[in-house]
């Protein structure tokens, strides 16, 4: 289980501090599936870093009984300095894995050739992408954060995202964050919606979609 107990956290600005979370509860079982649905800066991907610990809250607690991946595609923590292959081998050191039962996937699912050996700083946006996708999949997390990853790459390697991820990982947990509510809506088992700082959680994502699709309707609110 993750559980996320009255999380605030702010950004400053030239016109003070910008209240992004207010005392937000939040908890995921194993094997439940959760979209988070929002407005763009509404928050969501603020949440999504401090579940995977990439931040930190300025008040609140986060607590992680099962593994958590970071965020999915994210390729903030990569090395730019070494070899894609190095990064793989940093990562699995940290996991206590042996890089060597994971560089055969790594190397046919990111689909990089002779670039995986060469610096990070060297690659694309997407090809930092896709090698962040595959060493995600190359570890064995209890939990995964997607923000945004299924926009990666072309049309096949995004079925291929797909597959990994829903079919082949269906048990595990999943926290999604998309600007597409309906792939949220065809993979979440349960939607809530980040607003104002405050999470919203309905009967059924139905009624979440319901009352996204009315307020994008409304003027967007600036919140101090």
């Amino acid at each position: 289980m993750i559980r996320m107990k009255g999380v605030c956290k702010a950004y400053a600005t030239s016109q003070g501090p910008h209240h992004v979370l207010r005392g937000v509860d939040f908890t995921v079982a194993p094997g439940e599936v959760v979209g988070i649905l929002g407005r763009n800066g509404a928050g969501k991907s603020t949440m999504i870093r401090i579940l995977s610990g990439a931040e930190f809250p300025d008040t609140g607690t986060i607590e992680r009984h099962m593994s958590v991946s970071w965020p999915l595609a994210f390729a903030g923590a990569f090395q730019g300095a070494l070899t894609g292959l190095d990064n793989l081998r940093f990562i699995c050191r940290v996991y206590g894995i042996d890089y060597r039962t994971r560089l055969h996937y790594v190397e046919d699912f990111a689909e990089l050739g002779k670039f995986l050996r060469e610096p990070v700083h060297t690659y694309s946006s997407g090809m930092r992408a896709r090698l962040a996708f595959a060493l995600s999949m190359a570890v064995d997390f209890d939990c995964f954060l997607v923000d945004e990853v299924v926009a990666v790459g072309d049309s096949r390697f995004r079925q291929r995202c797909q597959v990994e991820l829903f079919e082949k990982r269906r048990d595990r947990a999943k926290i999604l964050v998309s600007h597409d509510p309906n792939f949220l809506l065809q993979h979440s088992s349960r939607m809530v919606l980040l607003t104002g700082g405050q999470l919203l959680s309905f009967g059924n994502n139905a009624d979440a979609l319901d009352y996204y699709h009315a307020q994008q309707q409304e003027p967007a609110a600036a919140f101090d």
